[in-house]
C-alpha cells in the first residue's frame, strides 16, 4: 500500500509538470517546492523532486542550493522511509531539515483526505 494518496500523487506529478513548462525560475521553483510537501511520504518522488531541485540550482549556478539539494537527495529516501519527514517543508536549502512549515490547505486535504 502507497504511504501517498492518489490524489496527492497525481497533483505531485502536475506539479512537477508545472515546473518544467513554468517560464520564470521562480514559478520552477514555487513549482517544485509544492511538489516536495506532497512527495515527503515517498521515498521515490521524494528523491526525484530533490533531484530536480538540485538540476535547477545548478543551471541557475546557485552554490549553496546546489550544496544542500545534494545532502537533502541523500537524506530524502531514509527520511520518507522512517516518517521523519517535517510536514510542509518546502526542501529548499534556505530552509532547515526539520523545519515543519503550515502546509497550504489544498495540499493538506490531498495528504490527509480523512481529515476533511
Amino acid at each position: 500500500m502507497s504511504r501517498l494518496p492518489e490524489p496527492a500523487r497525481i497533483r505531485y506529478r502536475q506539479e512537477m509538470t508545472a515546473a518544467r513548462a513554468a517560464v520564470t525560475d521562480a514559478a520552477r521553483w514555487a513549482h517544485l517546492e509544492r511538489a516536495h510537501i506532497l512527495s515527503q511520504p515517498d521515498p521515490w518522488l521524494h528523491t526525484g523532486n530533490h533531484l530536480a531541485m538540485f538540476g535547477l540550482a545548478v543551471r541557475q549556478r546557485d552554490r549553496r542550493e546546489a550544496f544542500g539539494q545534494v545532502v537533502r537527495i541523500i537524506a530524502a529516501a531514509p527520511a520518507s522511509l522512517a516518517g521523519r519527514y517535517p510536514e510542509g517543508n518546502t526542501g529548499r536549502a534556505r530552509v532547515g531539515l526539520r523545519q515543519p512549515m503550515p502546509t497550504p490547505p489544498d495540499l493538506a486535504a490531498l495528504l490527509n483526505p480523512t481529515a476533511a
